[in-house]
């Protein structure tokens, strides 16, 4: 899900290199593709974080404040004590098939915890380490303006199709700004979250970059779930920004959402549309998702291929085209 900042570290490979020769521009625009890479990797894997949050959030009566069932009929999942019979709440242990998944109400604790076990599930990576997501006592996450704080240690991401690997430590907020539970998104019709935090991201290679987030997230029901992100800072001078930081050569950036990114779940919950604008003091890169191979605007491929063209002018005016699977 949001793949925010994508093109930020390739901005940095190319202030370091000159375009002085075919050889220059063919390793610079390789640099640039796989920097790009990478900051997909992240912006999706933050996203995915958020998501497990919110349907762990949904999934157990403590948290969630309701028992009721949603309009899309029951669903069972296990409660607090590990018995099934507990009606109308998000079933955990199908959406988040690769982790376990822990509620801790005791001696007034409100945390859960989710373990991930390293399996390949979705069939596309693994992930191990853990999170844990807290809510004040008397909270209920059906109601406007809960918040809740995630906690991320060491969650290891490895991509199967290239061995690429990351490392995630940081926390973020998440705050149910609207109210409202996924379950009964399609009588709502909208529900809205913020969510802030900052982030540490390790590479294999031993890189490191911190960048941090401020999004807002709008849930609608179209056929499913359709998620619409935007970003929310503002510093002072540009608005709509999603990340700012450093990217991984130490750089300062900012990246603006200048389209709002969809996720649809009709589309297997694929970023299928959207664009970001990141800004560095080299150049500005536009990046465009929800593309074929070719660049062109796709419709839904399901489990197939979506692309991102990123079209980077540096300050000297010379352009690079980009355009990467994700």
């Amino acid at each position: 899900m949001a793949i925010a900042c994508c093109m930020v570290s390739c901005l940095s490979i190319y202030s370091c290199k000159k375009d002085t020769s075919a050889t220059n521009s063919t390793t610079t625009n390789s640099n640039v593709s796989t920097s790009a890479d990478d900051e997909q990797q992240v912006s999706a894997e933050s996203d995915n974080i958020s998501n497990d949050a919110n349907t762990a959030l949904n999934g157990q009566s403590d948290f969630s404040g309701s028992l009721s069932a949603g309009s899309s009929g029951n669903t069972v999942v296990n409660d607090v004590n590990g018995t099934n019979g507990v009606s109308g709440l998000i079933n955990v242990h199908q959406l988040i098939c690769d982790a376990t998944i822990t509620y801790d109400t005791t001696n007034g604790q409100r945390v859960i915890t989710i373990v991930y076990d390293g399996t390949n599930c979705w069939g596309n990576r693994t992930r191990s380490g853990t999170i844990t997501i807290s809510m004040p006592v008397g909270q209920r996450w059906k109601n406007a303006g809960a918040v809740a704080t995630i906690t991320i240690t060491d969650l290891k991401i490895n991509r199967l199709r290239d061995g690429k690997s990351i490392v995630l430590n940081g926390s973020k907020t998440i705050t149910n700004v609207s109210g409202g539970l996924l379950k009964d998104l399609a009588t709502l019709q909208t529900i809205t979250h913020t969510i802030t935090g900052n982030l540490v991201i390790d590479f294999k290679n031993g890189a490191q970059k911190t960048w941090n987030v401020s999004k807002q997230r709008v849930f609608t029901y179209d056929n499913g779930i359709v998620i619409t992100t935007t970003g929310t800072y503002s510093d002072g001078t540009n608005n709509n920004i999603a990340e700012w930081g450093t990217d991984r050569f130490g750089n300062p950036f900012t990246s603006e959402i200048t389209q709002p990114k969809v996720i649809r779940q009709d589309c297997d919950f694929r970023l299928v549309s959207g664009q970001n604008t990141v800004l560095i003091d080299k150049g500005v890169a536009v990046i465009t998702y929800g593309l074929d191979a070719n660049g062109d605007p796709t419709g839904c491929p399901g489990t197939g291929t979506y692309y991102f063209k990123l079209v980077f002018t540096g300050t000297n005016g010379k352009v690079y085209t980009i355009i990467w699977p994700y």
